[in-house]
């Protein structure tokens, strides 16, 4: 074939090519059925095909009837939970109706988290019910709530930790004694979205220092204030002897102060300085310095007392500050926790508020060092969410309140211990009668279909089809076919002209 030809043939097998590429793109961007219209006004030959159906979705867009990000969970049965039957359910009952008032009260919109609004009816009906039995208390939590197994998504258990409200020594002037100021909120502390005299701001989230009307920076860090950054400016609610106890008192967001006078102050969390918690607690064992095995806040406070200069460098690593505000409570009640309420000492517990509603009854179910620190004290109880924390991140994750001085300081400082969970979810979002209007998926195949559409690979050392017995052979669909390749054409060289040897002139 002539190099002319040759040519010719390459630049129509590239124009075959190219045309077949524009009807392949024309599929997408076109859809199917204009795809087929375009690619039959070019291919008049072939026969019309009947248009495919449209396809029904196997599975409809229903909503679940639950959804808590990261968390799964499995309904039970009451008879399942175990030591449901153990538990004291009037005094879980009691709390439980305290949370209700603000539940009861709410007015809007309702919460965009799992539980949302369900809470409102088991809490209408708790408001008419003045129960004085155990027995009856345990009977509305059956008759209200489904039980539902929770736990971080991958693990079979939660984790709990435990606070207190510390019982401090102060003064209301600044001593030789008395030297480590305890700050409210200071005026220049600004977060998007809230006015900056807003009654709670958040516990997570970026925090700014205000300068002028515009100029936003980030807020100063432990360091900054511990050296002073806000000192003489009036925000000192009282003074400590020791910067170990405010530490404490900000890691558990709340405080009883008592005067020589005889005079009591009580505070509780009102805000923080923008910056993430770091658990002194996991640096001490990081470093070697205690066992994690030994781990408690009394070994904290023990260590922080034996080494001043390393205690000042330990609590800086945390650069998180909380400011404090004052409440107006007798030394008979407890702390307010986060929902507005009095807690209750061994029934009030911290959740992750991203994730849950205050209010929700916890069953926590396990074994705790609460005699002492080596035992293995049975706990199986519920608890009621009414606070947070922002150390307490999970579906999971409780922080357990054990109430004032320092008998629960020494409890509460001793667990970090795995737990089960089961949450109690109102009847009218249990997973188990909603999740029946679900589509379950397409039924199993037939023997026979299965083996005329083998999913698997056949075994290497299986003998071929010819030795195999008629009863053994079964239909294989054939590999799909490729497209052909696109031809390679080699370049054709041209036969060298022979040179004539020409004489060279002579000069």
């Amino acid at each position: 074939m002539a190099p002319e030809a040759r040519i010719k043939v390459f630049l129509k097998t590239s124009a075959t090519a190219l045309c077949a590429g524009a009807v392949a793109l024309s599929s997408f961007s076109l859809g199917a059925e204009a795809a087929r219209r375009h690619y039959r006004s070019h291919h008049h030959h072939l026969p019309e095909l009947p248009a495919a159906p449209p396809r029904a979705l196997p599975y409809p867009q229903l909503p679940l009837p639950l959804e808590i990000p990261g968390a799964q969970y499995l309904p039970l049965a009451w008879a399942d939970v175990k030591g449901w039957g153990d538990d004291n359910h009037l005094a879980a009952y009691k709390t439980f109706r305290a949370s209700c008032r603000p539940i009861n009260a709410q007015t809007g919109a309702p919460e965009p988290k799992a539980l949302g609004a369900s809470l409102g009816e088991p809490c209408r009906v708790a408001k008419s019910l003045e129960l004085t039995d155990d027995a009856r208390a345990k009977t509305y939590f059956e008759e209200n709530f489904a039980p539902l197994r929770i736990s971080r998504l991958g693990e079979p258990d939660g984790f709990v930790t435990g606070y207190y409200e510390p019982v401090l020594e102060g003064s209301r002037t600044h001593t030789d004694v008395y030297n480590v100021p305890v700050y409210r909120r200071p005026s220049n502390l600004f977060v998007r979205g809230y006015k900056q005299d807003s009654v709670s701001l958040p516990n997570k989230g970026p925090v700014y220092r205000k300068i002028g009307r515009r100029k936003l920076v980030p807020y100063y860090d432990r360091a900054e204030i511990e050296d002073g950054k806000i000192a003489g400016r009036g925000l000192e609610i009282a003074w400590l002897k020791d910067p170990t106890d405010l530490l404490f008192a900000q890691i558990q967001g709340s405080a009883r102060i008592k005067f020589d006078d005889g005079g009591t102050v009580r505070l509780n969390y009102d805000a923080y300085n923008g910056y993430p918690y770091t658990a002194v607690g996991r640096i001490l064992i990081e470093r070697g310095i205690i066992p994690k095995e030994e781990m408690s806040m009394q070994k904290i406070r023990e260590w922080m007392a034996q080494t001043p200069d390393g205690a000042k460098e330990l609590r800086r690593q945390n650069r998180s500050y909380i400011f404090f505000r004052e409440v107006n409570l007798s030394d008979k009640e407890e702390a307010v926790g986060a929902q507005g309420i009095p807690l209750t000492a061994g029934r009030s517990i911290a959740v992750d508020k991203s994730l849950h509603v205050y209010g929700t009854p916890f069953f926590i179910e396990g074994e705790l060092p609460i005699d002492s620190e080596r035992a293995k004290t049975p706990f199986h109880r519920l608890m009621i969410a009414q606070d947070t924390g922002s150390a307490i991140i999970g579906p999971a994750r409780a922080d357990l309140y054990f109430g004032a001085g320092q008998d629960a300081g020494r409890v509460s400082g001793r667990l970090r211990h795995a737990m089960h969970f089961v949450m109690l979810v109102p009847k009218s979002l249990d997973p188990t009668t909603r999740g029946a209007r679900l589509p379950v998926p397409d039924p199993r195949p037939s023997e026979k279909i299965a083996k005329l559409f083998p999913q698997t690979e056949p075994a290497k050392d299986k003998p071929p089809a010819e030795l195999q017995s008629k009863s053994e052979r079964v239909a294989v669909a054939g590999p799909v076919p490729l497209p052909v390749p696109r031809p390679v054409i080699e370049p054709v060289q041209e036969p060298r002209r022979p040179v004539k040897n020409r004489p060279h002139r002579q000069q």
